[in-house]
């Protein structure tokens, strides 16, 4: 666990100090004179960070949910086996709303990709 948090911290340092150099351009660097604005730099990687934990925390909680339902569907037919179609048609139910959590959080997590809005308000 210590180990995979060590790589975790790591590579969350490396995209944040290299979205920089990456995004920086020669024409904007030999413009200003040697003054950078890293503004839409910071935007994006944050943008990167949040997208990641957006999609993250969606699949952790859709994965519970679907764990626990599949749980308790299978106890409940485990003790009352003449009830199995209808604790399998509330199961599926169940399971389909708590997948859309995950559909969600992909959904944020493409907006702040892809249609972010804070690079339309800096003016970038």
């Amino acid at each position: 666990m210590k180990k995979s948090l060590i790589y975790t911290m790591m590579a969350l340092v490396l995209v944040i100090l290299s979205a920089p150099f990456v995004l920086a351009s020669p024409e904007a660097a030999k413009a200003s004179a040697g003054t950078i604005d890293y503004t839409k730099a910071i935007v994006i990687g944050c943008s990167l960070i949040a997208a990641g934990i957006a999609i993250g925390v969606g699949a952790v909680g859709a994965g519970l949910g679907l764990g626990q339902a599949t749980s308790g569907a299978s106890n409940a037919v485990g003790r009352n086996p003449e009830a199995q179609g209808k604790v399998m048609l509330t199961m599926m139910v169940g399971m389909a709303m708590t997948e859309s959590v995950a559909i969600y959080a992909l959904v944020i997590s493409l907006v702040i990709l892809f249609a972010n809005p804070l690079i339309k308000l800096i003016g970038m």
